[in-house]
């Protein structure tokens, strides 16, 4: 674990200042920098562009991570790093085309709604684009082991140019509507710094034939590729669906409650940049005894990093939004909702690396795909009815069933779960603070009340877990914290 503990924790770090400045541009800057139309108009292009990036790339991202340790040629890798180029190239290319004859009918679309959609249709494509090449150069980092640089330019980069362009906005130096194209911008600015990033680690020769076993590489791919559509359809259809059945400004309004929630996804999303290759390396190897501690300590560690996370949300979701614009207050309930989605997401561990490096994502991608359509039809039906609850209800729903899903397929085919007793004493303790600490504020100003309360839940929380020794990888690295504090 020594390597996931060094990277696990860059990338943590990375990612929560990432996360940082996210959440002054989500609740601060965009809420008063930009009108509601035009921050719902940016959740909704970034939201579309993500719903169509994984069709893109055609799911080579996953398919250099899964087979790249299983070549020992230089040539073999050569062929499969040229494949994983060249292949979602021409899927754009086609899709680009497919775009260019059908634009009328997209904006016939769109003319149906809101007209403010119309004129920003094409840089969905675009930031799709920009986006699928920026996570292909990604993995071609991580399966060298270096995620650290990959996960900065992912999680802070575009966050902090966005900051800069806002700052832009509100200065006058640029209209909003030259900020909506630069956003589009950011990602290419991303996509080539990343580019070089990962030609610098290794530059293959170009090789327009495939490397052995092909026709398993491109079933693969085709199968990841359905894998990620399912995943960015769980994760981003409620918000492209709001703006068609809803004003877009509620967009915002919603993006806001999942941006907060998000934040407990954060310590998943820096430990899988590392454990992804990894468990790919331990399954090509069939060491199932490694392979289940990875999964017992992933999940453990996941879970109680990010109860605390969650803690600190729910118990302070009144207070926050005492610091934003009324024209974003949303129901407490919707934010607890989307919040238990992404406790239960951690709980999971490397469960989602153990399903799409092994023999058995077909039957995960089979029923991710009846779920997507289960979502989209719960969408349909409960934001008419409920409105934003609706859609956060949608999302709980889904992800509960895909989430538990997943997890039975592993224990079945593999005879391995996360699960340990130390799991059950961290669930019940999170239970235990969040009931103990919900009902209790102080009467001073939001943020005093949120330092202070966060202050006095992240002690006790930590101090808990530390005396009832429940993870051995935390304890270590909270020994340490003390040793360097001391010097």
């Amino acid at each position: 674990m020594g390597i996931i503990i060094s990277q696990s924790a860059k990338n943590l770090s990375t990612t929560y200042f990432g996360f940082g400045i996210g959440a002054i541009n989500t609740l601060f800057l965009y809420a008063n920098f930009l009108t509601p139309e035009y921050y719902g108009l940016v959740g909704f292009l970034l939201s579309a562009a993500n719903l169509i990036w994984p069709l893109m790339a055609f799911g080579v991202h996953n398919t250099l991570v899964k087979f790249y340790s299983s070549y020992d040629s230089a040539e073999e890798k050569d062929k499969l790093l040229s494949v994983i180029l060249l292949l979602p190239l021409g899927i754009s290319l086609i899709l680009a085309l497919i775009g260019y004859l059908s634009y009328d009918l997209l904006l016939n679309y769109f003319s149906d709604g809101d007209g403010l959609v119309k004129p920003y249709i094409w840089l969905i494509f675009v930031i799709a684009v920009a986006t699928s090449y920026f996570e292909i150069f990604f993995s071609w980092a991580k399966v060298h082991y270096k995620s650290v640089f990959g996960n900065f330019m992912k999680e802070v980069f575009h966050r902090v140019c966005i900051s800069l362009l806002l700052l832009a906005v509100y200065f006058g130096y640029i209209s909003i509507e030259n900020f909506i194209y630069a956003v589009g911008g950011v990602f290419i600015l991303r996509l080539i710094i990343m580019m070089f990033y990962a030609f610098s680690l290794y530059f293959p020769k170009l090789s327009f034939s495939f490397p052995r076993n092909r026709s398993f590489i491109l079933k693969y791919s085709a199968l990841i590729l359905i894998a990620g559509s399912v995943a960015m359809v769980l994760l981003d259809l409620d918000k492209v669906m709001i703006e068609r059945f809803l004003p877009i400004e509620m967009v915002a309004v919603y993006g806001i409650a999942v941006y907060v929630s998000s934040v407990i996804a954060v310590p998943s999303r820096a430990m899988h940049q590392i454990t992804y290759p990894m468990t790919a390396t331990l399954l090509n190897k069939k060491d199932k005894k490694g392979l289940l501690e990875l999964y017992e300590k992933s999940s453990l560690n996941l879970l109680i990093i990010s109860g605390l996370i969650f803690l600190l949300i729910i118990t302070n979701i009144s207070q926050l939004y005492e610091l934003i614009p009324d024209e974003y207050q949303i129901s407490y309930s919707i934010v607890i909702l989307i919040s238990c989605v992404k406790l239960y997401d951690n709980l999971l561990g490397n469960n989602n690396s153990i399903l799409f490096n092994s023999d058995y994502y077909r039957l995960v991608l089979a029923i991710g795909v009846f779920l997507a359509i289960l979502a989209f039809v719960l969408n349909i039906v409960l934001i008419p009815v409920l409105e934003l609850l609706g859609a956060a209800l949608a999302t709980f729903l889904a992800f509960a069933c895909y989430n538990t899903v997943k997890l039975v397929i592993v224990l079945k085919k593999f005879r391995i779960h996360p699960f340990t007793k130390e799991t059950g004493y961290s669930l019940l303790l999170i239970l235990i603070f969040s009931f103990g600490f919900y009902y209790w504020n102080f009467t001073w100003h939001p943020v005093v009340n949120i330092m202070l309360k966060s202050s006095i839940i992240a002690l006790l929380y930590v101090l808990t877990i530390y005396l009832l020794k429940f993870s051995p990888e935390i304890n270590k690295i909270i020994n340490q914290s003390f040793k360097f504090l001391k010097k």
